[in-house]
């Protein structure tokens, strides 16, 4: 089998708060008539930067095309050479890489008849717990507006959310007070994410007055700035509670190993360059006996997929994951949507082979846009994911 062509398209797909997220769907063809299907997920974050999508075919072309769709290795490397580790969260080049590793794996499964999740190893579990997101709050009216969605969310079956913190420490109590009035034991707040905004210090001190409350939580995320190892590390050996932290490059993770700076690695393929890296990186925190948790930055059914499929396999798959993005959007460019059961997401049913996922290509034309630029969007909304400002 060789591989033909791939294309490239962007869409532009709302979220329930209004903001627009802009993804790239991957298609590579091959000479046995299959066709493989990837997600270059939410590419509007800062830096506001994009690649220009004609060009950025072009490229991959030159990569791909002649070449067997089997030697993911071999083509992981190219694009890696091409494409390489930034050691940046929201670094474009992981986002490229892993709409084409997806796309491989999808196009590879698909010809051999079973599911992407068989490639990567088979099944220990057919679904995994996730939580919902309530995103940052910046005023106190905020507060409100995000109990209701705790509200909205229990009744669908998400009891588990994670909550970014950091801005407004005020209105972070005022949120976990309210919902530990309103609903007890029934919700469960299942980390703190701190997104590198404050230093350990200050991370520190806002834990200890957002731990007062009881509501079962697994653990800190991201309470040092970027890159900070030793600030993870102080931080670490001073709170009770697991400290989580993303993977976004080999050496990143490398780093955090040598400082024992986490307990437990975000990994998400999306951050770190796609399904291959994201294996290989669930298998260097095994060897250096950490726990993982599958990542996201609210991807589409596509990424999802890929995401459960990964995750069916990890043996070190401990604590409550975050991969809820189709739930954030208002469509989605795929016939069915991944699914979601009780707060857990599905694995695609392994009969089904490849990613388990079918495109509509008439709600890709629906979403369809020009590129990925931005316009109006304002820093403050790139960082809290929302439409409107205060």
């Amino acid at each position: 089998m060789k591989i033909t062509d791939i294309t490239l398209t962007v869409v532009g797909i709302p979220r329930h708060t209004g903001f627009v997220n802009k993804h790239i769907i991957v298609k590579i063809f091959s000479d046995e008539g299959i066709v493989g299907i990837g997600e270059m997920s939410d590419f509007s974050h800062l830096p506001r930067y994009a690649p220009d999508v004609e060009d950025l075919t072009n490229v991959l072309r030159s990569i791909l095309v002649g070449e067997n769709p089997f030697d993911i290795m071999k083509l992981n490397l190219e694009l890696s050479g091409n494409f390489p580790e930034a050691m940046y969260y929201y670094e474009k080049g992981n986002f490229i890489r892993n709409g084409v590793d997806v796309a491989l794996y999808d196009l590879c499964a698909k010809y051999l008849g079973i599911s992407v999740a068989d490639m990567l190893g088979g099944r220990i579990r057919e679904k995994i717990k996730v939580c919902y997101p309530i995103f940052r709050m910046r005023f106190m009216e905020e507060v409100e507006e995000n109990v209701e969605v705790v509200r909205q969310r229990l009744h669908q079956g998400f009891d588990t959310f994670r909550l970014y913190v950091g801005k407004n420490i005020d209105a972070d109590e005022a949120f976990l007070a309210a919902v530990k009035s309103e609903f007890g034991n029934e919700v469960k707040i299942k980390s703190l994410d701190f997104s590198h905004l404050l230093d350990w210090k200050a991370t520190l001190q806002a834990v200890k007055r957002l731990t007062k409350y009881d509501l079962g939580l697994e653990m800190i995320e991201s309470p040092a700035f970027a890159n900070d190892y030793e600030g993870l590390n102080h931080i670490r050996m001073r709170t009770d509670y697991p400290i989580s932290e993303h993977v976004w490059s080999t050496k990143h993770q490398y780093e955090m190993i040598k400082h024992d700076s986490v307990d437990i690695f975000n990994i998400s393929p999306i951050f770190i360059g796609g399904l291959t890296a994201a294996k290989r990186a669930a298998a260097v925190a095994e060897v250096a006996r950490k726990s993982v948790i599958l990542g996201t930055t609210q991807e589409l059914s596509i990424g999802t997929a890929s995401m459960a499929h990964l995750g069916a396999n990890l043996v070190n798959l401990n604590y409550t994951s975050d991969p809820t993005g189709p739930e954030l959007y208002i469509g989605d460019v795929v016939k069915d949507r991944i699914q979601y059961q009780d707060g857990y997401l599905h694995v695609p049913d392994r009969n089904v082979p490849g990613l388990g996922i079918e495109l509509d290509e008439n709600l890709i034309e629906t979403y369809r846009v020009k590129d990925l630029s931005w316009g109006e969007v304002s820093v403050h909304q790139l960082q809290d994911r929302t439409a409107q400002t205060k």
